[in-house]
């Protein structure tokens, strides 16, 4: 279980950086000038109002739950709900997949599929995001792609660190 666990975030860890460069490319194709790393931090971030949906995820459970946050903490907050949420659904695809099948390189594309669609059932209910209905088709095929990059290198990383040696799985 542990060891399942322990490769499905190192997998979502992988899996979090592939998606970001695919987002970053897109940024930089659109554009955009700012080199990777103040991108990926989200330098810039000076309050949740402009803040990516991390951060905007952060504040809506704080404000359920009575918390006061300032908004000098939104850039932060946007990096640790942003990493641990592809860690969390990486180490989610671990325990779920040793429990299941076993290690397979296409796993993960049910994982991702299974985490772009809650960002569209739990997200707007906290204000994050529009009901999936309000949004183009192709804003939700940008994320669908992006995310299914996710998987797939989850897929892989996971599949790569639980297969047992001398056997030759796909």
């Amino acid at each position: 279980m542990v060891k399942s666990a322990a490769a499905g975030a190192i997998g979502g860890l992988v899996g979090t950086l592939c998606m970001d460069l695919v987002w970053y490319r897109r940024y930089r194709n659109g554009g955009g000038e700012q080199s990777f790393g103040p991108w990926e931090t989200s330098e810039g971030t000076t309050g949740f109002e402009e803040a990516p949906a991390p951060a905007r995820t952060a504040k809506a459970v704080a404000d359920i739950m009575g918390v006061e946050l300032s908004n000098s903490s939104a850039r932060a907050l946007n990096n640790a709900v942003h990493w641990i949420t592809g860690i969390g659904w990486g180490k989610a695809h671990g325990l779920v997949t040793s429990a299941a099948s076993g290690p397979n390189p296409l796993g993960g594309l049910a994982t991702a599929v299974v985490a772009w669609a809650t960002s569209y059932v739990v997200l707007p209910r906290l204000g994050v995001y529009e009901k999936m209905s309000e949004y183009e088709p192709d804003v939700l095929w940008q994320d669908l792609s992006a995310h299914l990059v996710y998987g797939t290198a989850l897929g892989t990383v996971y599949w790569l660190l639980t297969r047992e040696p001398g056997i030759r799985r796909p």
